[in-house]
């Protein structure tokens, strides 16, 4: 899509770069109030019935247009919704209750890393040796954070469940991302975002009624109410807006710098509204993981951005 060059739209643009990665980085903090007022998979489930309905309500058309196609598509709207919604979103939550929004933030990072690696081994896409060092780089970065510096003594240092149920996230956000980009679609970028979050919601429906029965049930009240109301147009259909928006209007080269931002605005949240401790180990995984994001990912990141919004 061709950039557009009016001055005002510019402006404006230019802004969203850096409200965008705010946005995002609200669901951090959702996933750290949640715990003791709604469970992971019912904040998943409400973030994303939510959700879906706002971005559908731009999008209705095309769905009432197209709603012939969408049974020949439904497996890949429940799989995506599953990556994308389910294990993203739960995953995440849960993860929360036992690390950081800055560990969250900086190991989320690691992803469009790698899908660079992923994408070149199962595409075939174009991968040089300055992007394999940009991956050794940002998975260095990843270890470094979750054995908390200690190298020397790996065997000793136990890992923060959390972080690793938000790995998990992590690797499943990366399949996400591939398939996405290898399964072709009828329906525009923003249909097609609405119905995998309907396939999400049908996914998370069963696992959200186990974990009401037989884990954490929740109780409705407003504080969860508005955890949900945030997370669902906040990072959901606010960022995807936005972004859409900046690519409509800078080009999806000049968008890149999103991928950028991410981690230092989770490090940011996490330090000023949650009183989160920033590490050197922090530091120090930061100063590896984002050279390598900008190595690995330098002919690739706009594809990546545009599917940061549902995480």
């Amino acid at each position: 899509m061709r950039p557009r060059s009016d001055a005002a739209h510019v402006r404006l643009a230019t802004a969203l770069i850096f409200v965008a990665p705010a946005l995002w980085s609200v669901n951090y903090l959702v996933a750290r109030w949640a715990p003791g007022v709604i469970a992971p998979h019912m904040l998943a489930l409400m973030r994303w019935v939510l959700a879906a309905l706002l971005l559908g309500a731009f999008c209705w058309r095309e769905l009432r247009a197209k709603r012939q196609l969408i049974r020949a598509e439904a497996i890949h709207f429940l799989v995506l919704g599953a990556l994308g919604m389910w294990v993203c979103g739960a995953f995440v939550y849960i993860g929360a209750r036992s690390t950081l929004a800055v560990n969250i933030g900086l190991l989320y990072a690691a992803a469009p890393v790698l899908i660079a690696l992923a994408s070149a081994l199962w595409l075939r896409e174009p991968f040089g040796a300055l992007q394999g060092l940009g991956v050794v780089l940002a998975l260095a970065g990843v270890v470094h954070i979750l054995f908390k510096g200690e190298w020397r003594a790996v065997m000793q240092v136990g890992i923060n469940p959390g972080d690793l149920w938000v790995a998990v996230a992590v690797l499943c956000w990366t399949a996400y991302s591939l398939l996405l980009r290898a399964w072709p679609s009828a329906f525009g970028a923003l249909a097609r975002l609405t119905l995998i979050a309907v396939g999400g919601v049908l996914v998370l429906l069963p696992f959200t009624v186990w974990e009401a029965v037989y884990w954490l049930p929740s109780t409705l009240s407003w504080q969860s109410a508005g955890l949900v109301i945030a997370a669902a147009a906040l990072p959901g259909a606010a960022a995807y807006g936005a972004y859409s928006y900046m690519q409509r209007v800078l080009g999806a080269a000049r968008v890149a710098m999103v991928l950028y931002l991410g981690p230092l605005y989770s490090a940011a949240v996490g330090w000023a509204v949650l009183g989160e401790r920033i590490e050197p180990f922090h530091a120090v995984g930061a100063l590896l993981i984002l050279p390598g994001i900008w190595l690995s990912t330098r002919r690739r990141s706009a594809a990546t951005i545009e599917q940061a919004a549902t995480t």
